[in-house]
C-alpha cells in the first residue's frame, strides 16, 4: 500500500487519492472493501477516519470513492475534449515522420561503410550509434 503504514489493523495514509489500491483496479471502493474484509480501518493524514465496520464509515467511504471516481471521469472527459479540440485546430501529436536528426547526420557515412561490407555492429561501434539506428538508416535507404 503506497504512502502508508499498517499497525494494529489501522492503515495510515497520506492521501485518499487512489488509496487503497484494488487488485482488480476497478475502484477505490473495491479496495476499501478488501480492507474491511481484512479487518483494517483507514485513517487519512487529514484526520478523516473510516471505521469500515460501522454504517457511517461505510457510507463515508462509499461517498468518497464515488466522488473520486467522478473526479477521474471528469478529468478523462476534459483531456479527451482538449485533444479533440487541438486536433480540430490542426495540432499533430507525436513525432513527425522523417525527423531523425542523428540518423540523417550519419546516413552518408553509414551507407558508405555498409557498401564496404562492414557489419552493422562494427559500424555502430565506430560511429557511436546503436545497431538499431544503423539498421534504420539502411532500411530507409533501401525503401527510398
Amino acid at each position: 500500500m503506497p504512502d502508508s503504514l499498517i499497525s494494529n489493523h489501522t492503515a495510515y495514509v497520506a492521501s485518499l487519492r487512489g488509496c487503497p489500491p484494488s487488485p482488480d483496479r476497478l475502484s477505490a471502493l473495491a479496495g476499501m472493501r478488501n480492507l474491511q474484509a481484512w479487518g483494517v480501518s483507514l485513517v487519512a493524514q487529514t484526520g478523516l477516519q473510516f471505521d469500515l465496520h460501522s454504517a457511517q464509515g461505510k457510507l463515508i467511504a462509499s461517498l468518497m470513492a464515488a466522488l473520486a471516481e467522478f473526479e477521474r471521469d471528469l478529468l478523462r472527459e476534459r483531456v479527451r475534449s482538449g485533444i479533440a479540440a487541438a486536433r480540430k485546430r490542426g495540432v499533430v501529436f507525436g513525432r513527425r515522420p522523417g525527423q531523425r536528426v542523428k540518423a540523417d547526420r550519419f546516413s552518408a557515412r553509414v551507407l558508405k561503410l555498409v557498401s564496404e561490407k562492414q557489419s552493422y555492429r562494427e559500424i555502430s561501434h565506430r560511429l557511436g550509434l546503436s545497431k538499431n539506428t544503423v539498421m534504420d538508416i539502411v532500411k530507409r535507404d533501401r525503401v527510398a
